[in-house]
């Protein structure tokens, strides 16, 4: 919208470089072009304010698929007024003297005629897709089924309107059928969900009786070393049982020879000292069988007294004495 001041009697007018001003002055043309800013007299000036940027014109209507189903197309369309003079002059831009707002609504006729020339194309190429096709690869045929049909209209040029660029943002079903066409991709979903569920399942169950497995082999190989070496401790003190058993056998032996090696010296020297002594004892008895009986009697006194402990007086009363004289004065006396 124009900037209009008012100063005794004049207007000033002053518009954004996006805005086209025309002002006729008394059926001339005076000025022409954007960003303008120029004094007027209000009684005989005509002025049009034409916007000259990007406009973006959202749309959404209904259409019906091959199959009767109705879906909601959201469309967006970029235009922009590219020729001012021709549209001022096919569509009511005039704007107030006074206050710089338009007297007419120039903008939604062009609404009107870019929404009703979009929807007669797409409403067109829906009415032979089916909802199926329409869904999956609708927005790329419609987008170019409007941006071809916008080009070839012949009213836009002719308003002096360019289009940009077309978009069309989404085509949606009626919420019963969206709900429907999700099910069986939800159920699919919920499928591949469970599916993969039970292979992580199984997945785990297989590590675990993996595991389970590799524990029990550990245990088995575990009790078989523990068996090897029981049976190499009972082999290691059978042997040394064996050896010990073989050594003490040794020393018994050993032993039993040794004792009856000495037990043979011991009656060997026992015998030689037997026959010694019977020597000994035969000769004392032969060197004693030739001497008289006085004289025997003299050397068994002599070794009496060599035996008896000493005597330091000794008292002999007449009749021990006779006594003893009688005995030893008898030839072969008997002992008693």
């Amino acid at each position: 919208m124009a900037d209009i001041n008012r100063r005794l009697g004049l207007r000033h007018l002053r518009s954004a470089p996006t805005s086209h001003i025309r002002h006729h002055k008394r059926g001339r043309l005076v000025h022409d072009g954007p960003g303008l800013s120029f004094w007027f007299r209000p009684l005989s000036a005509a002025l049009s304010e034409v916007p000259v940027d990007d406009r973006e014109l959202a749309m959404a209507f209904h259409a019906r698929t091959s199959d009767f189903q109705d879906v909601t197309v959201q469309a967006t369309v970029t235009y922009r007024i590219s020729d001012p003079a021709v549209a001022a002059a096919r569509l009511d831009f005039s704007v107030d003297p006074d206050s710089g707002v338009w007297r007419g609504a120039p903008l939604e006729q062009l609404s009107t005629l870019l929404t009703e020339t979009a929807q007669q194309h797409a409403l067109d190429v829906l009415a032979r897709t089916p909802l199926a096709a329409a869904l999956v690869d609708g927005v790329a045929s419609v987008r170019g089924r409007i941006a071809d049909g916008l080009a070839a209209e012949p009213r836009l040029p002719a308003t002096g309107i360019e289009v940009v660029a077309v978009r069309v943002v989404a085509i949606r079903p009626e919420p019963e059928v969206e709900r429907a066409l999700r099910t069986p991709a939800r159920e699919q979903i919920q499928q591949e969900a469970d599916r993969a569920t039970y292979e992580r399942r199984a997945v785990a169950v297989e590590r675990e009786r993996a595991i389970a497995e590799n524990e029990l082999a550990s245990r088995i190989e575990l009790a078989r070393r523990e068996e090897q070496l029981v049976e190499q401790h009972g082999t290691n003190a059978r042997r040394e049982a064996e050896e010990e058993a073989a050594a003490d056998g040794v020393r018994a032996e050993a032993e039993a020879a040794r004792t009856v090696r000495l037990a043979r010296a011991e009656a060997e020297a026992a015998r030689t000292t037997g026959e010694a002594r019977a020597q000994a004892q035969a000769a004392w008895l032969r060197a004693h069988s030739d001497t008289d009986t006085a004289t025997l009697h003299a050397l068994t006194a002599t070794r009496l007294a060599e035996n008896l402990p000493r005597i330091d007086s000794l008292t002999l009363s007449p009749d021990v004495l006779t006594g003893l004289l009688a005995k030893l004065g008898r030839p072969g006396g008997e002992e008693r």
